[in-house]
């Protein structure tokens, strides 16, 4: 009995030993600090986090396009881009490098609030590299998916360098909301679904290196 009991324990160690290791957390994985004057001139940058720093971010300014390191996930604006009633919003993404976990980039619109962040409220689209895109409506510090993360053929994924690139659009109707990326519609909501009457903008997670163009707007 007494040699039983040994070989119990000694399985007991080697399974212990074998066990599968458990995915990292959040706290793993903290937002780079990159060295930066923060959010391009006549823009507004606002941490998801009260705590986190927008000068954390690095944007860089060149024939019209941004390349941004990060930092903390965030927002960038600027007030005069209101859409109301119908309009289309544009902005194109570059991934330039693999992130170290799946990270997601896009537009958000309909922002209402932005400078109070319990009342701050947006719809935004996002894609990452995986393939991937995302709906969702931020309302103070709470979201709610509209559509959860879908694979899609036309959200393409990143190469072997990790580089991808999608050119996402929002196109407000009468009574829908279209979300396309690179030229191909890859969902539809009804309008009452999202906040669409607010400010446009980009948003981008943490600790990524893309290259944007700014929001556009046609109404």
């Amino acid at each position: 009995m007494h040699n039983r009991i040994l070989g119990l324990a000694a399985l007991a160690g080697v399974c212990g030993m074998l066990a599968p290791v458990r995915p990292a957390s959040a706290q793993s994985d903290p937002d780079k600090s990159v060295t930066g004057t923060g959010v391009p001139a006549g823009y507004v940058g606002l941490t998801d986090k009260p705590d986190a720093k927008i000068s954390d971010a690095k944007y860089s300014v060149a024939n019209g396009h941004w390349e941004i390191q990060t930092g903390p996930a965030h927002i960038v604006y600027a007030a005069k881009d209101v859409g109301n009633g119908t309009y289309t919003a544009t902005a194109t993404f570059d991934q330039l490098q693999k992130p170290t976990h799946p990270e997601a980039y896009g537009l958000f619109f309909g922002g209402q609030n932005l400078d109070a962040s319990s009342q701050r409220k947006y719809a935004y689209f996002l894609v990452r590299g995986t393939g991937e895109y995302l709906i969702k409506v931020r309302d103070g510090d709470k979201t709610t998916s509209v559509k959860e993360w879908t694979a899609s053929p036309a959200v393409p994924k990143e190469d072997a360098s990790g580089r991808a690139t999608y050119m996402l659009a929002v196109q407000v109707t009468a009574d829908s909301v279209r979300y396309l990326v690179n030229g191909k519609g890859v969902a539809a909501t009804s309008k009452t679904a999202v906040p669409t009457n607010g400010i446009a903008g980009l948003r981008v997670n943490h600790n990524l290196h893309i290259r944007v163009t700014p929001v556009a707007l046609t109404r």
